[in-house]
């Protein structure tokens, strides 16, 4: 088989880490398996990083960030692939491009355009056990260094095993699967034996912090069976795979929460065609990524109320954008708060059970929680809620759907 593994910025922490994941990877190989390693930065690394730019400059360029957050996993590939030669195997360490990893040119979040795989193939015939930096790709054209964003790593691991046709893509990380909720604010959270890639990216995407969103996109788009499990312990992971009838049988598999949420409204909109089209025009134009997205129409027609959310660190560019388009057209006001979290329940079963969005609001509001937005689709429902809330709403929830272990 070949396997791809990817290990975490606390699977790769320090000297001692390194060399228990050198072990396990050489452990997979001496099984008759061919091995790509991924990994991450050390865990801190990203940020010491970052805060060393922003002692340099308050506005530092994106391009020069991509330089300097790509030697983060580049020393993490170094270090591995020695603690795998020092344990009799040999092993090559590769940067995100020298793997043959081609981006776009949007620096500090690029997408994967293609992977030409041929170098690590050869390494892997040539009896190679190949360790490649996570995160990092380079642009096809300028050979401008990129990264891919925050969780870029699994990223890299599932656009490789992809690309490489590979059986099987094991995501090592600090807990052994992906939970009924966070087991820090319920510790009775169960953990799952699999779930779909379509209630995965679910979670992933409403603060799930176990995958990143593109990378369960990559695992779905082709098929890459995904296992998450620990890198401290030898017991069985999640699967991510294709939907299956068990899937269906249960009305709500997880419950999520996102506190990295802001919300922007503005406020006397004149009600005419083309208005919420200029304005997500130019959020979308500004690379910000937005959530929800609520309009209210004044009773009189003439006017409207446009609320929409974005990521908290998304919340100052995108504030100031909005209140130079709000000039543009006319609005009377532009407000903003980050004093808000999103919480969501996810399960393929809602498709074929009814009533779920209702239990939801009706356990919400027998604890006094108010909801400011809702947003539902097939196997989901969203609220916004004030982010003072947000534990015990997962406990309520988790509670209701009856998710315990």
């Amino acid at each position: 088989m070949l396997i791809v593994q990817k290990y975490g910025g606390t699977s790769v922490a320090n000297v001692e880490r390194i060399k228990a994941v050198a072990e396990r990877v050489v452990r997979t190989a001496k099984e008759g398996h061919k091995v790509v390693v991924i990994v991450s930065a050390m865990s801190g690394e990203t940020d010491k990083l970052i805060n060393l730019a922003h002692q340099i400059s308050s506005n530092p360029s994106e391009r020069e960030m991509d330089l300097l957050l790509s030697s983060g996993e580049r020393v993490t590939t170094a270090l591995t692939a020695m603690a795998i030669e020092a344990l009799g195997h040999k092993a090559l360490a590769l940067t995100g491009w020298q793997a043959g990893i081609i981006t776009d040119a949007v620096h500090t979040k690029a997408k994967i355009e293609k992977i030409e795989g041929g170098r690590v193939l050869n390494a892997l015939d040539n009896g190679y056990i190949v360790v490649i930096a996570g995160f990092q790709g380079i642009t096809e054209t300028e050979g401008e260094i990129t990264t891919l964003g925050r969780g870029g790593s699994d990223l890299s691991a599932v656009a490789i095993a992809a690309a490489l046709k590979s059986d099987l893509c094991e995501i090592y990380t600090d807990v052994d699967g992906v939970y009924t909720t966070d087991p820090n604010i319920v510790p009775e959270a169960k953990k799952m034996d699999k779930i779909s890639y379509e209630e995965m990216l679910e979670m992933a995407s409403l603060g799930a912090k176990v995958l990143q969103t593109r990378s369960v996109e990559f695992a779905m788009k082709y098929e890459v069976p995904v296992v998450v499990k620990s890198s401290f312990s030898d017991n069985e992971g999640t699967l991510v795979t294709k939907e299956d009838e068990d899937m269906e049988k249960v009305m709500v598999s997880g419950v999520t929460y996102d506190k990295n949420q802001a919300k922007i409204t503005l406020i006397g909109l004149p009600d005419k065609p083309g208005i919420a089209a200029k304005l997500f025009t130019d959020i979308a134009n500004a690379n910000i990524v937005v959530d929800m997205i609520v309009q209210n129409v004044s009773s009189d027609g003439k006017s409207a109320d446009i609320s929409f959310t974005v990521a908290k660190t998304d919340l100052q560019k995108a504030f100031r954008l909005t209140e130079n388009i709000a000039k543009e057209l006319q609005a009377k006001e532009v407000t903003s708060r980050d004093d808000i979290s999103k919480i969501s329940i996810i399960g393929v079963g809602m498709r074929t059970h009814s009533g779920v969005a209702a239990q939801m609001f009706k356990a919400l509001a027998s604890h006094g929680i108010n909801i400011l937005m809702i947003s539902t689709s097939e196997i989901k429902v969203s609220c916004v809620i004030e982010s003072k809330y947000t534990e015990l709403s997962v406990r309520v929830l988790h509670d209701t759907f009856g998710l315990a272990g």
